[in-house]
């Protein structure tokens, strides 16, 4: 009954979205990622602020490439999307994205404008040197690549470099994301150290290098490393962290925060750093394409999202970090029993506070962070490598634990089967 009230349900939308448009929003965001609570809310404001009727149809992905194929195709007409910074760049050299119009919402309602962070709004400057992409998307979430760590098994010296993925003592313990974007960045940085502190190369230079020998060298790199990875997960990873399953993680901030709070409440010490060579900062932003059929309330939607209360508990719901530069979504992560960091370059006078690192970096961290960027054509170049990076040749550890599996699985059928045949009896 219930599959049949959702069909229902599904047909309904469909036929509201073809009669009335104007009165539907279609929302396209990563799972997990907003609390669901404050949709309805937004429906309500809506309609206080511009006396019209909305109705948010929220859809979630878990693929940036899997978003950007159906904006790309034209077969969706999403009102606002939420892609990553690379993502967003791609789409914006593609023509994809439909300019901001700040100056249609109200002064007193433009959170947009006034909650800006200045560290977003440099960072998106970056993203095409030809476009401002801040007049094309707001960021919504941010945070960095680094090692979350086991306090009990592995040392701050030893977590403190990227090489400990390569460090035989973990073999077995090291969890990788399945990310080559990402991986590839910070590897890149660790491998050109020298050139970096030299000034014969800067991060934004390696964010952007595709050359067939960076990529050769980084995947001879992973070569080394692959043979300690218990396991390339997308979102395990964490969870294995928890469990004391894994000591080492190269991981992102979120889904660290997460993890360090989780274990917490089970006695487990974990930690998250952003090692001392240098990573990458990743950012997901709010941008309306250019197939979408309601830009005022798409305009409206990403408004709301600014708000700084609403930020803050998109924030506690999800683990992320707000890209919001109110001083109030600041305030709302002060932590006494921390050491005081600066942060100034995200809020302007805040030089030293009590905040957790792993949600905003100190200054000096941030400085040796870089934004990714987009490969365009270059990047199968990118997908082949980490392709044979990880390849057939799984892990001793990946192997046992597939093993594992295939025997648990037989057992439980086996014993199903046995219980069928004694119940005939």
């Amino acid at each position: 009954m219930k599959k049949f009230a959702s069909i229902l349900l599904a047909l309904a939308t469909v036929v509201a979205c073809s009669e009335n448009r104007d009165q539907v929003l279609k929302v396209y965001n990563w799972s997990n990622y907003i609390d669901e609570d404050v949709i309805p809310e937004f429906e309500q404001w809506y309609r206080q602020q511009t006396g019209s009727d909305i109705k948010v149809i929220y859809q979630t992905f878990d693929i940036n490439e899997t978003m950007l194929a159906k904006i790309e195709k034209g077969h969706e007409d999403f009102d606002v999307v939420c892609p990553s910074d690379y993502i967003i760049e791609r789409m914006l050299n593609s023509g994809l994205l439909i300019p901001l119009d700040f100056a249609s919402l109200p002064d007193s309602i433009n959170y947009i404008k006034n909650n800006r962070s200045p560290y977003i709004q440099e960072m998106f400057s970056r993203i095409n040197p030809d476009i401002d992409a801040n007049d094309y998307s707001v960021a919504f979430m941010w945070g960095t690549t680094g090692i979350l760590y086991n306090a009990k098994y592995v040392t701050d010296e030893e977590a403190s470099t990227f090489d400990i993925i390569r460090n035989p003592k973990f073999a077995g313990k090291i969890f990788i994301k399945d990310a080559p974007r990402d991986v590839y960045g910070p590897v890149m940085i660790y491998l050109n150290q020298d050139k970096l502190k030299s000034g014969e190369i800067t991060l934004d230079d390696l964010m952007k290098d595709s050359s067939d020998e960076s990529i050769a060298a980084v995947e001879e790199y992973m070569k080394q490393v692959r043979e300690l990875v218990a396991g390339w997960e997308a979102d395990f990873g964490k969870e294995q962290m928890t469990q004391e399953r894994g000591y080492v993680s190269f991981n992102w901030s979120g889904d660290a925060v997460w993890a360090i709070e989780e274990a917490e409440e089970i006695g487990v010490d974990l930690r998250y750093i952003v090692p001392e060579e240098g990573s990458n900062v990743w950012f997901d932003g709010w941008v309306i394409p250019k197939y979408s059929k309601n830009v005022k309330a798409a305009t409206y939607f990403i408004d709301f999202m600014c708000r700084p209360d609403i930020a803050i508990r998109n924030m506690d719901v999800t683990g992320y970090v707000s890209a919001n530069g109110d001083r109030s979504v600041l305030d709302s992560q002060i932590d006494e029993d921390r050491a005081p960091i600066d942060v100034s370059y995200f809020f302007p006078g805040a030089t030293s506070v009590q905040v957790n690192p792993a949600l905003y970096p100190d200054r000096k961290t941030i400085e040796n962070c870089a934004i990714l960027h987009d490969w365009g054509n270059e990047t199968d170049k990118l997908i082949s490598m980490w392709s044979r990076i990880k390849g057939d040749n799984a892990s001793a550890m990946t192997v046992i634990v597939l093993v594992g599996v295939v025997v648990l699985f037989g057992f439980i059928v086996c014993k199903r089967i046995f219980k069928k045949k004694t119940h005939k009896k």
